[in-house]
């Protein structure tokens, strides 16, 4: 991961911009770089992954040009190619510094070339103006607002610009800013042709895109490593690099000390693929002692959010304090594309292709946010192979007739396409579990247990300080607002409300986002 943070104006002090800047320091602790430009102020903290000397370190610039980018570009050395047979030369193996000789050559037009996960911004010295973008997941984060003088700044995330700014928002993915407005350049879930016919067909596509997602993320010059949970996710993840992979690949699965449900179903995936292997443990203490620091790096007060974040956060702590690794593949991103364990009670096809797009559309404020935060504030970096632009398009594209649980098992295309040999049939056909559930169920149950005693009879009182937005409607919702408005007060709408199972489904008007008031959770606690 980097940071990025660029004010496009003058009006804030440089004690008060570097202040804001240093918030970030966790995202890029390699080098950082700041200073006062002739329309603003530029700062960016680089964590190095490609290219790992000196010459890679951002902003990048050409003339009056510069720019500064927290991505990664896959297949970058093909469109350097390409940019150096026009005439271009490159200083360094940063993938980051083709940004300014596509956007030469091609304006706007670049961001619907880019494969990439990545959050940039552009200064064209010709212009005089500004040019922001965000990839079409949102897998990077990007927020801006405005300063008192009305200047719009950018920053890899809002803490950056609390105090600088009034309202602060999330950059719409696949938008780009320029002269004033978002432009969308590439909305993933528009369906251009629906993808029908044999399924084995289908199957062996899906299968053939998603190790194509996997490879190109092995890309790295610095150490990669794999979260393991032992659900199917990423367990495909895993058992696909191990296979692209010249030596044992490095897994690290994490559980509560008491009741860890995953770290078995992760251990046998482990030994399925040969990988190096590692466990973490954690407690009912380190869980609360943690939840602050966590919701404050968050930057959010969704309850599922927080939940799943707890175990994240503390398996990337012990990985950055105890090994080399700079890198981690994660599993997000299937279950908003083949489905969760709630819309197996979708009512119809176009139901779920619906409710497939409104994840989609909202993935950066959720599990996309979580996986970012709790790998960045431990100076690492994430890669989401489910998120790669050409399979998930194609997904997306699926009839969604085929998509419905009419199996038995959910994700059912998913499983089938990787049948023979990547994975333990007991593990390829496991029912769904939510992370934040199958770390132990303990885990939720300590937090609710806490929030029941922080407050009393008059919650619901304190709740309605908080009704402008989302407002809170447990105690534990309760807790985890009260913290966020600590360190972003009034900042409440950058999250579009709680994840929750759609309620107007059949079966799923709940009041917890946990599958395990479903009544189809059935084996997935086991």
């Amino acid at each position: 991961m980097c940071s990025i943070f660029v004010l496009t104006g003058k009006d804030v002090r440089m004690a008060a911009a570097e202040r804001a800047f240093y918030k970030t320091l966790s995202r890029g602790p390699d080098m950082s770089n700041f200073y006062e430009t002739e329309r603003g102020i530029v700062g960016f903290h680089r964590l190095a992954i490609m290219g790992l000397n000196a010459a890679g370190m951002q902003p990048f610039s050409r003339g009056k040009n510069f720019c500064v980018c927290n991505g990664e570009l896959y297949g970058f050395r093909k469109e350097r190619e390409k940019l150096e047979e026009l005439g271009y030369r490159f200083n360094s193996d940063s993938d980051c510094e083709i940004i300014l000789p596509m956007y030469e050559q091609f304006g706007t037009g670049m961001f619907a070339k880019l494969d990439a996960e990545f959050a940039c911004v552009i200064y064209d010295g010709a212009k005089g103006e500004y040019v922001a973008a965000r990839d079409p997941i949102g897998i990077r984060p990007l927020y801006y607002g405005y300063t008192e003088g009305g200047n719009i700044a950018f920053a890899s995330e809002p803490k950056n610009l609390v105090g600088l700014c009034g309202k602060i928002l999330p950059f719409p993915p696949g938008h780009y800013y320029e002269k004033g407005k978002f432009v969308c350049y590439r909305d993933m879930t528009t369906v251009k042709e629906t993808v029908r016919g044999d399924p084995d067909e289908i199957c062996g596509e899906i299968r053939r895109r998603l190790v194509a997602g996997v490879e190109k993320r092995l890309d790295a010059d610095a150490p990669v490593g794999y979260l393991l949970s032992g659900g199917l996710d990423s367990s495909l993840v895993c058992a696909i690099a191990a296979k692209l992979s010249e030596k044992p690949i490095r897994t690290f699965a994490v559980g509560m000390e008491k009741d860890a449900i995953d770290l078995k179903y992760a251990r046998e995936v482990a030994e399925h693929i040969g990988s190096e292997h590692t466990e973490i443990y954690m407690t009912r203490e380190e869980v609360l002692d943690a939840l602050e620091f966590v919701i404050a790096s968050l930057a959010t007060f969704d309850i599922t959010t927080v939940r799943a974040s707890m175990g994240m956060y503390l398996l990337c702590k012990k990985i950055h304090e105890s090994t080399d690794v700079r890198v981690l593949l994660t599993g997000e991103i299937s279950d908003e594309l083949f489905g969760y364990k709630y819309t197996d009670f979708a009512p119809t096809a176009r139901a779920f292709q619906e409710e497939s797009a409104k994840r989609i559309r909202e993935l950066h404020a959720y599990d996309v946010l979580r996986a970012d935060r709790c790998i960045s504030v431990n100076s690492l970096e994430a890669r989401v192979p489910f998120g790669d632009l050409a399979f998930a398009e194609y997904v997306m594209s699926i009839d969604p007739e085929l998509k419905l649980n009419k199996y038995g098992k959910g994700k059912y295309l998913l499983r089938r396409a990787f049948e023979g040999g990547y994975l333990p049939d007991k593990i390829l056909y496991r029912e769904k579990a939510a992370f934040s559930d199958a770390v132990g169920h303990s885990m939720v149950d300590d937090l609710k247990a806490y929030a029941e005693s922080v407050y009393g009879d008059d919650w619901h009182t304190l709740a309605e300080k908080y009704a402008y937005h989302a407002k809170p409607f447990t105690k534990e919702s309760l807790l985890y607002r009260e913290i966020f408005e600590k360190y972003y007060p009034g900042q409440a709408e950058m999250i579009p409300g709680f994840w929750m199972p759609n309620k107007s489904w059949a079966g799923c008007d709940v009041n917890d986002p946990s599958a395990r008031v479903l009544s189809n959770y059935g084996e997935s606690g086991n």
